[in-house]
C-alpha cells in the first residue's frame, strides 16, 4: 500500500489539537504465516543430459542432492534462447506476448521484438512482492534493452523496477567471470578486488548476504531469490584447480561418452524403455574422422565446461548449506533449472569466440590450449560436445527440436515434496513456473498492476504433480518459435519446422512426431499422417495470432546486427563523454559499424610518461582501444581473429593536446584508419576487416581499459596517466546495413 493509499484510508482520528486525536499506523501487506520461501536457480545453456542426475559423467553432487530431496522433471521444455526463456519463467506468459521475441540485444521494431517485458505482464518479482514478500535478483538480468542499460538508463526495465527489491549480478546476455560488467540495483559497479575472483562465487555471497540481512531483521517475512548464473554460457571459465580436476576426463571423445550418458539415462529412468538415441547432428563429425589436433583441443574445451559447470554446484551447495544451517531448506521450495539445451558451438571449439562469424581452428586453438577456460580465453564448445549435453535428442538451443527446447529441472520442497528422488513425465513449460507459485499460494494474478490492464496467465500450474505422479498433463498445446525455428505440442504430438537462414519460410520441412511415444524424435511421421501434421501445423499459426509471433523475423539469428533503438546514446551521430563516465555497455556505445568516424580527445599530459588509454571498447573477443604509449599515439583494432595496429609517425606533445583517430570507410565493412595531433596527420593504415554485428561484449571506457584488454600492448586497465577533458565521438552519415554488408 502506498503512503497515498495509506492516507486515504486513515483509521484513527484527527481533531484540532493532538490530545482531540488518534494515531494510526497502516500494517504493511503480510504473507500467510508459515509461506515458503522460493529460491529459483537458472543455469545457461545447460543441456537435459549435462547434470548427473540426469545421466553426465560430470560431477554435480550438490544439483543431485536437490534431485534426491525433491522431484526431477523429464519432459520439461522451453523456449530454446536465453531471454525469452527468463522471460516466459518470470511472467507466467509466452514470450513474443510480453515481447521478448528473441533478446533484447536489439529492438525488432515490432511488438514481438521491444526486448522488454511489457508493463501488461507483472513478474512474478512484482506479484510476491505486493503478497508480503522479499524479492532478491542475483546474476544474469537479460530482460532490458542492453541500449538501456547505461549509467543514465532509462531505468524501467531494469530489476528494481520489476519487483526485485534488491539486485548484483550482470545486465547482458554474458560476461567475462574473471572480470564481469556488474550491476549492484541502479547502478554499475566495479568488480571486488582481489586475486582468485570468480563470478559464480560473487553471486552466490551477494545472494547469502542478501538472505542473512533478511532474515536477521525480519525473519517472519518470506523471500524470494531469482538466482540466475551465466554458467554455463560463453566463456567458458573456471578456477585453475577445477580445470585440472577434468583434465583428460573426456579424451575418448564424443561418441563413446554420448552412449554412455544415453545407457546411464535408461538405467536411472530419466528416458522411457525403448527411446532411441537420435541420429547424430548433421554438423557433428565421428570422432575418430577428427585430426589428432582437433581431437585435443576439443576434449579441452569439453574439460572446461564441465569444470565450470561442476564449480558451479559447489556454490549452489553453499547456498543450500546457508540455508540448511538457518533452519530455512525446509519450508523453501527450490527450482533448478536450464534455460534452454546446450548451444551448438563450433565444430571443435573456439578458444576466443568473435561475435562476427569469423571461422576459428586449431591453428588458432592449438597454440593456445592450456589458457583454455582461464582468463585469457573466451571460449565455446564444440557441436560434438552440445550434441553429448543434450542427449538423446536433437540439435541445439535456438532450435526448436527437443535439444534445444528439453531441459533439466528440478523441483524441491522437503516440508511438501515426500517423493524424494522421483521423476515426473507430465509436459510442462517455463510459463508453468510462476502460475504454479501463485496456485501454492492461493493468489491470483493481478487483473491490474500500476495502472496497466494485464494479459492473462498463458501458463498452466504444475503444483498437482508434486503428489500426483502419474496424473496426466493438465496442458493441451504449447507453441515454440526463435530466429524462425517453429513448433507446437499438442496432446502429446509434435510438429517441428527447422529454419535455413536466409530462405523462404514456405520452404521449411514440417516434421511430425508422437512425442508421447517417440522422446528423442527420431521417428519422422509427417509422410504418415498427413492430417495430423496439416492439424498441428494449423494449430501453429492460429497460436501466431493470439501469442504476437508475426512477422516471422530472422534478422536476429546470430548476426545482432540491428539498428541502434531511437532515444538511447548508440543512436546519437555526435556525442561528448567526459573522463570519469562510468562504464558504457556495447549496444549502448556509439554505433561506429560500417561507417566513417573521428574520435577525438582533449588531452593533457604532465611529463612524457603520462601514458595509457584514452578510449577502449570491447576486450579479448575484439573491439578498439586508442591508447598512448612511449609517447606515441596507437590504435589497436581488435577483430578476432586478427589485429591491426596503427602507430603515429611523431610522439604525442606534454601539456594540451588534441589527439584523434579517423576512419574513413572505402567500402563495406574497410577503410582507412589515420591518427592526429593537433590537427595533422601523423600516419594511417588500412583496416581490411571491421564489425558487422556486435562488436564485443565488453563496452566502453574512457581513460582506462576496464575490463579484459583489447591489444596485448599492455595489462587491463593500463588507466591514462594524464588528464583527459573530453572525448568527441562523430559518425559519419555513411552507414550501410552491417549485415547486408558481411
Amino acid at each position: 500500500m502506498s503512503d497515498a493509499e495509506s492516507d486515504a484510508a486513515f483509521e484513527g482520528v484527527i481533531g484540532r489539537y493532538l490530545h482531540e486525536s488518534i494515531p494510526w499506523w497502516p500494517r504493511p501487506v503480510e504473507a500467510e504465516p508459515g509461506s515458503p520461501n522460493f529460491l529459483i536457480i537458472v543455469l545457461d545453456d545447460v543441456g537435459f543430459a549435462h547434470l548427473g542426475c540426469y545421466g553426465s559423467p560430470i560431477e554435480t553432487p550438490n544439483m543431485d542432492r536437490l534431485a534426491a530431496a525433491g522431484v526431477r522433471y523429464t519432459n520439461f521444455h522451453v523456449p530454446p534462447v536465453c531471454a525469452a526463456s527468463r522471460a516466459s519463467l518470470l511472467t507466467g506468459r509466452n514470450h513474443h506476448s510480453v515481447g521478448m521475441g528473441n533478446n533484447p540485444n536489439w529492438n525488432s521494431g515490432f511488438p514481438r521484438g521491444r526486448g522488454a517485458i511489457s508493463p501488461a505482464a507483472a513478474t512474478l518479482a512484482q506479484m510476491l512482492q505486493s503478497n508480503g514478500y522479499s524479492t532478491f535478483a542475483v546474476g544474469k538480468w537479460h530482460q532490458a534493452p542492453i541500449a538501456e542499460t547505461s549509467a543514465v538508463g532509462p531505468f524501467h526495465n531494469w530489476p528494481l523496477q520489476k519487483g526485485f527489491e534488491r539486485y548484483y549480478g550482470f545486465l547482458d546476455s554474458l560476461t567475462d567471470h574473471f572480470e564481469p560488467v556488474l550491476t549492484e540495483d541502479n547502478h554499475h559497479r566495479p568488480r571486488p578486488e582481489g586475486e582468485g575472483y570468480h563470478l559464480s562465487e560473487d553471486l552466490v555471497d551477494q545472494s547469502i548476504s542478501m538472505v542473512r540481512n533478511q532474515r536477521s531483521l525480519m525473519p517472519e517475512k518470506p523471500f524470494f531469490l531469482y538466482l540466475a548464473f551465466g554458467a554455463c554460457h560463453a566463456p567458458l571459465q573456471a578456477p585453475p584447480e577445477w580445470l585440472a580436476k577434468y583434465r583428460g576426463r573426456f579424451d575418448r571423445g564424443w561418441d563413446v561418452e554420448r552412449q554412455e550418458v544415453y545407457e546411464r539415462q535408461l538405467e536411472l529412468g530419466i528416458i522411457p524403455p525403448g527411446t532411441e538415441l537420435a541420429p547424430r547432428n548433421d554438423d557433428v563429425l565421428p570422432w575418430d574422422e577428427l585430426s589428432a589436433e582437433d581431437q585435443r583441443v576439443s576434449a579441452r574445451f569439453q574439460e572446461a565446461f564441465a569444470a565450470m559447470l561442476d564449480h558451479t554446484d559447489a556454490q549452489i551447495g553453499r547456498l543450500l548449506d546457508y540455508l540448511e544451517s538457518i533452519g530455512e531448506l525446509e519450508n523453501t521450495l527450490t527450482i533448478l533449472v536450464s534455460d534452454n539445451g546446450a548451444k551448438a558451438g563450433s565444430p571443435t571449439g573456439t578458444f576466443i569466440v568473435n561475435y562476427n562469424q569469423i571461422p576459428v581452428d586449431h591453428s588458432v586453438n592449438l597454440p593456445n590450449i592450456d589458457k583454455i577456460g582461464g582468463p585469457d580465453s573466451h571460449s565455446f564448445s564444440a557441436y560434438g560436445w552440445s550434441q553429448v549435453g543434450n542427449t538423446p535428442l536433437k540439435r541445439y538451443k535456438i532450435n526448436t527440436h527437443g535439444g534445444g527446447v528439453r531441459v533439466p529441472m528440478i523441483v524441491s520442497w522437503p516440508a511438501r515434496i515426500k517423493d524424494a528422488g522421483a521423476t515426473r513425465s507430465q509436459f510442462h513449460h517455463m510459463t508453468d513456473v510462476t502460475p504454479t507459485i501463485i496456485e501454492l499460494l492461493d493468489l491470483e494474478a493481478p487483473a491490474t498492476y500500476q495502472g496497466a490492464r494485464q494479459m492473462p496467465i498463458h501458463g498452466t500450474s504444475m503444483a498437482y504433480t508434486f503428489d500426483q505422479p502419474r496424473a496426466p498433463t493438465r496442458k493441451r498445446t504449447q507453441y515454440f518459435e526463435t530466429a524462425g525455428h517453429r513448433a507446437i505440442w499438442h496432446e502429446g504430438w509434435k510438429a517441428v519446422a527447422y529454419h535455413e537462414p536466409a530462405t523462404d519460410f514456405e520452404a521449411d520441412q514440417w516434421e511430425l512426431y508422437h512425442l508421447d511415444e517417440d522422446f528423442s524424435e527420431s521417428q519422422d511421421l509427417a509422410l504418415e499422417y498427413p492430417p495430423k501434421l496439416r492439424e498441428l501445423v494449423e494449430r501453429w499459426w492460429v497460436a501466431a495470432g493470439l501469442y504476437d509471433i508475426l512477422p516471422l523475423d530472422t534478422r536476429l539469428d546470430g548476426t545482432l546486427s540491428l539498428p541502434p533503438p531511437p532515444g538511447t546514446p548508440a543512436e546519437q551521430r555526435r556525442l561528448r563523454c567526459y573522463a570519469g563516465i562510468a562504464h558504457i555497455p556495447s549496444n549502448a556505445a556509439p554505433d561506429t559499424r560500417n561507417r566513417s568516424y573521428t574520435i577525438t580527445a582533449a588531452i593533457e599530459r604532465e611529463t612524457a610518461d603520462d601514458d595509457g588509454v584514452i578510449v577502449a571498447r570491447g576486450g579479448i573477443t575484439g573491439g578498439y582501444s586508442f591508447f598512448i604509449q612511449g609517447g606515441r599515439l596507437i590504435f589497436e583494432y581488435n577483430h578476432q581473429p586478427g589485429r591491426t595496429r596503427i602507430v603515429s609517425e611523431a610522439d604525442v606533445p606534454t601539456g594540451r593536446a588534441s589527439v584523434s583517430i579517423r576512419f574513413e570507410k572505402t567500402g563495406d565493412l574497410t577503410g582507412e584508419a589515420s591518427p592526429h595531433i593537433d590537427g595533422a596527420l601523423v600516419g594511417g593504415g588500412r583496416i581490411a576487416g571491421t564489425f558487422a554485428g556486435l562488436v564485443a561484449i565488453e563496452g566502453l571506457d574512457i581513460g582506462q581499459d576496464s575490463k579484459t584488454a583489447v591489444s596485448d600492448l599492455y595489462r587491463a586497465p593500463f588507466a591514462f596517466g594524464g588528464i583527459i577533458h573530453h572525448v568527441d565521438f562523430e559518425l559519419g552519415d555513411d552507414q550501410t546495413d552491417p549485415d547486408q554488408a558481411r
